[in-house]
């Protein structure tokens, strides 16, 4: 099991970014959270199989249609067991 964090840049607010992370995540049983931050990114942390979080990390750079990721940034680590039970957005 493995943690991936990562931190969007871009035109990734107001485009439905975290709702289709959201859908993403779940289709892949990936549990964890999704958020916009103050300075205008998106933060995601998710947990699960690697193979899993690579193709979640795919959609992240490329985002729904109406975004435009400039940069993303992750950090990876490993995990003895699960911290969340779910996948979701936090405000």
């Amino acid at each position: 099991m493995k943690r991936l964090t990562l931190k969007i840049y871009g035109d990734v607010q107001n485009v439905f970014f975290r709702q289709n992370v959201l859908e993403v995540a779940k289709r892949l049983q990936l549990t964890g959270w999704v958020r916009n931050d103050k300075d205008g990114c998106v933060s995601v942390v998710a947990e699960g199989e690697e193979d899993k979080l690579i193709e979640l990390l795919g959609y992240c750079s490329e985002g729904p249609k109406m975004s435009v990721v400039e940069d993303v940034v992750e950090k990876w680590e490993h995990i003895k067991s699960n911290k969340f039970e779910e996948f979701k957005i936090m405000y």
